[in-house]
């Protein structure tokens, strides 16, 4: 089990990120099999033939290697600064790795997970090795991720703003008791349950980054060592609901009555989200999202209310009784 002793400076200095890094990383990791935990079979039908081609004609598999089942070589997923991270953001600090540092990296990594491909170690063992891994990720990102980053990224937000409202009706001891069931609060510190790691790590007042991933889910993963700050990665809320998500075919009821963009956001809007939350998740544009939000509201179907700098728009009860009476599952 791992703890972290908490302070009250901690609590004042936790903050949430968002990591695409990680969320590549965890997505080549399932693909890989190096994670036992399969994507649902419309995903991987779609991503393994990309999967395999880029393992065939770049250096991904030099990347996946650095990849071990406890942990990883910290310089190909570097931390996140901000709610606003991006893929580009990474990818610059990824090529900025000094060589020393990236070689003692893959030696560690090696040592853990010994590879004999020839072609995977020309790679690791060259002098331009961390441009080449670069390349091989960035590749990866547009060619399996990029598309479907949006939808991600906006469940990942949509989290946030929900972990926020309870912080701000509750306090720090809401956010952290709903996280994930493997996480608990127990005399002064937080208990990780099931982690791999046994130790017992103090914040020393730097706070925790709380990260949401999408690619985590059930799990939840932990960093207590340098270049990361102390740092949980926890399942976005909506994550399941979106692996487990019926076919189109479900909501031909509603769109019927509603037509077919509404309905998707209707059944959309099972937590709080914005026109560009959603406009992200389902890919639409936001202006045609806000047409569309406009007129279930004056249908009495939604409401809305302003968090921070957002305005969120969330079902009424007539909204809900319509997507239960459908059977529509929430998609996002």
């Amino acid at each position: 089990m791992l703890r972290f002793e908490v302070g009250t400076d901690d609590l004042l200095r936790s903050r949430f990120a968002l990591s695409p890094a990680f969320e590549l990383g965890g997505l080549l990791r399932i693909l890989s099999g190096l994670d036992q935990r399969r994507l649902p079979a419309t995903w991987s039908g779609r991503l393994m033939p990309a999967f395999h081609a880029l393992r065939r004609d770049t250096a991904l598999d030099a990347a996946l290697a650095l990849h071990h089942r406890t942990f990883g070589a910290s310089f190909i997923t570097l931390p996140p600064s901000s709610l606003d991270q991006t893929w580009e953001e990474d990818l610059a600090a990824l090529r900025a790795t000094p060589l020393p540092d990236a070689r003692r990296e893959i030696a560690r990594c090696l040592a853990a997970r010994p590879v004999t491909d020839p072609r995977v170690l020309a790679v690791l063992h060259d002098d331009n090795a961390v441009n080449e891994i670069a390349d091989a990720l960035d590749h990866a990102w547009h060619g399996l991720l990029a598309r479907d980053w949006p939808q991600l990224r906006a469940i990942c937000e949509r989290d946030v703003v929900h972990r926020t409202g309870r912080l701000g009706r509750s306090g720090w001891a809401a956010v952290l008791d709903g996280l994930h069931p493997g996480l608990r609060r127990h005399e002064g510190g937080i208990d990780v349950v099931h982690s791999s790691t046994h130790c017992t790590v103090a914040l020393e007042g730097e706070g925790l980054l709380l990260i949401p991933s999408v690619f985590v889910w059930p799990g939840i993963a932990t960093h207590t060592d340098a270049p990361w700050p102390k740092s949980v990665i926890y399942p976005a809320r909506g994550t399941a609901a979106l692996w487990e998500a019926p076919g189109p075919s479900t909501h031909d009821g509603l769109a019927d009555l509603l037509g077919r963009s509404r309905s998707r956001i209707l059944a959309a809007l099972s937590r709080p989200a914005s026109t560009t939350q959603l406009a992200r998740s389902l890919r639409l544009a936001p202006g045609a999202v806000g047409d569309h939000l406009a007129v279930l509201r004056t249908a009495g179907l939604l409401r809305r209310a302003r968090s921070g700098r957002s305005v969120l728009y969330y079902r009424t009860p007539l909204g809900d009784a319509l997507v239960g009476g459908t059977g529509v599952a929430d998609g996002c």
